[in-house]
C-alpha cells in the first residue's frame, strides 16, 4: 500500500536499541555459525510437515535442516560433536515470511518523526515539533504515520496547521498508509503548487472553498513534492536499510516480500548480498511504476544468496483511507466521488505483458472493487496472451472485491496477498466508507480461501508494525489489542491458528516460488525458523501480542536473539 514517495525518505541513524540486539550473519561479521551440526530443542517444534507435524527438536547443518523428530531422535541423526541449543518452553515455528512490507519506508520511519498512534491533532503537531534531527532531509522536516480517522474530527488536517509553527521550512508528512501527504505552504510552493495547479491524472489536491490547496495531496499528486525533495545521501540511504533489516530480524522475521524497490535500494541489497551482509530473505518486486522499469526489463530476473527479484509491483488504485481506493459506485460517506486510478487499464495492462513477457510475476495493488475488477481482467487477458497462465500472479491487498471477483481470483489461480492488521486498522470506519453490501467482500479472508486462492500474509510495514505476532493475532481474532469487538469483527471471516500460521510461512513461500525450500521444517529444507514464547496456533489467542521473539535463524545464522 506504501507509495513510493516513502523511499525517498531518509534515514541516517542504525538505532542503538535495534542494532545493539540484532547479529549479522558470517561473513557481515558477526557471530559465524559452528562448524558441524547445532540441534535445537524447544517444548514443541511445528514443522507444518503433514507427515511429522509437531516434534521436540531440530537439526541443522551448512544452513540446511538435517533431522527433525524427538531429542533422542535428532542428537542421534547429528552426530556426537554436536552443538545442542536448549530453548526450553520456546514454541519453534517455520520462518516467518511477511508478504508484503517495504524496507526502505521501515527504515525511515525509525528515524524521522513518528506520527502513527497520535489520537488527535494536536498530538501529531506536538510530535512534529519536538522532532529529532534526524527527521531533515535537507532542509525539509519529514514524518509519517498520521492518521485522520483516529482523531475526534474525523477530517483532514491543511497546511494551516504545520505552517503556524513551521512558516519557512518546508514540511511533508505522509499518511499511514502512503497514499496521501500532508505539507505546509512552504513545500507548496516550493513543489509550485497554487491554486491554478491541476489535478494530475490519479491524483487530487484538495482544495477549500476558495479553491485554494488546502496542503493535502492524494496519490499521484504527491508526486509534485517528491519531485523536489532531496534525495537522501548515501550515509543516510544505507543507515536506513541496515536499520530496516535489524528491526525486521527483531520481529521475527526470516524473509520480506519487498513490494516495490526502486533501483538505487536493489543495487545496494545486490552488493549487501554479494558481501554476505543480508540477514534474512529478500524477495524483491520491482518497481513498475517509475522509470526503473525500463532497467528491470531490460536485465531481466535476478537471482543471488538471499535476494530474489522475479516479480514487479503495478498499482491500480489509492487507498481506502484517503478515498482513493477505486470502487464502482459512489463512496458511502461522500456521494459522486468513486476514487481513483493511479494507472489507465490500458497503460496497466500494456505494462503487465511487458512484464509478464520478461518472466516477471505481476503483483498488483489493488484496494477498491473497480480496480480489482480491472486487474482480474488485465492478468487474465496477459497471462493468456503471454503463455503466463502459472506465473502466480498475485492481487496485493484485494480489499474490497465484489463476491463474484473473489471467486474469479480463485478460479484463475491467483494470489490473495492480505494483511491481517489491516483489517483491524480500519475496521472503526470501514464500512462508513463502503456500506453494508459491498463490506461483505472486504477483508474477505475466508471467502478468498473458499474460492481456491492461495493466502500469503503480510502487514503492508511500516503502515502497519511489522511485528507478526500482531498479524497472527489480528488473523485469528479480527479483534484490537483491547480484544474489541467483543465477537470479533465479521467474525466468520478469521483465520483459524494454523491458517494463519501458513499464511505467514507456506503461503508466503508458494507466492514466492519457493514451496520446496521453505515455509516448512523438513530435511533438505533451508534452516530457516523463529523461537516464539508462546505457540501460536495452540496458545490462548489473547497470549499473542504480548508474546517474546527469541531467536531468529536465516539460513542455519543465528540473526537475532533476545537479550
Amino acid at each position: 500500500m506504501l507509495r513510493r514517495l516513502g523511499g525517498l525518505f531518509g534515514a541516517v541513524l542504525l538505532l542503538a536499541a535495534v542494532a545493539g540486539c540484532t547479529k549479522r550473519g558470517p561473513e557481515a561479521g558477526g557471530d559465524a555459525p559452528p562448524a558441524g551440526t547445532t540441534v535445537y530443542v524447544a517444548s514443541r517444534v511445528r514443522t507444518l510437515d503433514a507427515d511429522r507435524p509437531v516434534v521436540a527438536a531440530l537439526a541443522v547443518r551448512d544452513g540446511k535442516v538435517l533431522a527433525t523428530g524427538s531429542k533422542e531422535e535428532v542428537l542421534a541423526a547429528a552426530g556426537e560433536n554436536a552443538r545442542v541449543v536448549d530453548l526450553g518452553d520456546a514454541t519453534v515455528v517455520p520462518g516467518l515470511t511477511d508478504a508484503h512490507g517495504h524496507l526502505s519506508g521501515l527504515g525511515s520511519g525509525l528515524v524521522t518523526v513518528d506520527l502513527e498512534g497520535a489520537a488527535t491533532k494536536q498530538e501529531t503537531l506536538e510530535r512534529v515539533v519536538s522532532a529529532p534531527q534526524t527527521a531533515y532531509q535537507g532542509e525539509w522536516l519529514i514524518g509519517s504515520g498520521w492518521d485522520q480517522n483516529d482523531w475526534p474530527e474525523k477530517a483532514f488536517p491543511s497546511r494551516a496547521d504545520l505552517d503556524a509553527k513551521h512558516p519557512k521550512t518546508p514540511v511533508a508528512l505522509s499518511r499511514v498508509d502512503g497514499h496521501a501527504l500532508w505539507v505546509n505552504s512552504e513545500a507548496l510552493r516550493r513543489a509550485k503548487i497554487t491554486r491554478d495547479t491541476k489535478d494530475p491524472a490519479g491524483g487530487r489536491v484538495l482544495r477549500g472553498p476558495d479553491g485554494e490547496p488546502t496542503g493535502i495531496l492524494v496519490d499521484n499528486a504527491m508526486d509534485l513534492v517528491s519531485a523536489v525533495l532531496p534525495l537522501p545521501t548515501d550515509a543516510q540511504f544505507e543507515a536506513r536499510l541496515a536499520a530496516a533489516l535489524a528491526r525486521s530480524a527483531q520481529a521475527g522475521l526470516t524473509g520480506v516480500h519487498d513490494a516495490g524497490m526502486d533501483l538505487r535500494t536493489f543495487r545496494l541489497l545486490q552488493r549487501w548480498d554479494g558481501e554476505g551482509k543480508l540477514t534474512l530473505r529478500i524477495y524483491a518486486m520491482a518497481d513498475g511504476l517509475t522509470a526503473d522499469r525500463e532497467t528491470y526489463l531490460k536485465e531481466g530476473p535476478f537471482q543471488g544468496k538471499l535476494l530474489t527479484m522475479r516479480a514487479v509491483k503495478l498499482m491500480m488504485d489509492g487507498a481506502l483511507g484517503s478515498r482513493g481506493a477505486a470502487l464502482h459506485q459512489d463512496y458511502s460517506d461522500e456521494p459522486g466521488h468513486k476514487g481513483l486510478l493511479v494507472l489507465t487499464p490500458e497503460e496497466y495492462e500494456r505494462r503487465v505483458r511487458a512484464f509478464m513477457s520478461k518472466g516477471f510475476q505481476v503483483c498488483t495493488h489493488a484496494i477498491g472493487d473497480r480496480a480489482n475488477t480491472l486487474v482480474l481482467d488485465a492478468l487474465t487477458r496477459a497471462a493468456e496472451a503471454t503463455g503466463s497462465k502459472d506465473g502466480r500472479h498475485r492481487v496485493e491487498h484485494a480489499q474490497v472485491m465484489r463476491l463474484e471477483d473473489i471467486d474469479r481470483l480463485g478460479k484463475s489461480g491467483f494470489i490473495a496477498s492480505v494483511q491481517p492488521t489491516h483489517a483491524t486498522s480500519d475496521m472503526p470506519w470501514a464500512e462508513a466508507r463502503v456500506g453494508p453490501e459491498r463490506i461483505r467482500g472486504a477483508y474477505a479472508w475466508q471467502r478468498l480461501k473458499a474460492s481456491g486462492a492461495v493466502l500469503a500474509l503480510g502487514s503492508d510495514f511500516p503502515v502497519e508494525r511489522p511485528d507478526v505476532l500482531g498479524g497472527l493475532y489480528a488473523a485469528r481474532t479480527r479483534q484490537d489489542a483491547r480484544g474489541q469487538p467483543e465477537a470479533g469483527w465479521y467474525a466468520d471471516q478469521r483465520l483459524s491458528g494454523q491458517e494463519a500460521l501458513e499464511g505467514f510461512t507456506v503461503g508466503a513461500a508458494y507466492a514466492s516460488f519457493a514451496e520446496g525450500q521453505r515455509g516448512q521444517l523438513k530435511p533438505g529444507m533451508d534452516a530457516d525458523f523463529v523461537a516464539l514464547s508462546v505457540d501460536p496456533v495452540d496458545a490462548p489467542v489473547a497470549e499473542l501480542p504480548g508474546a517474546k521473539v527469541r531467536l531468529t535463524v536465516v539460513a542455519g545464522a543465528e540473526v537475532y536473539r533476545a537479550p
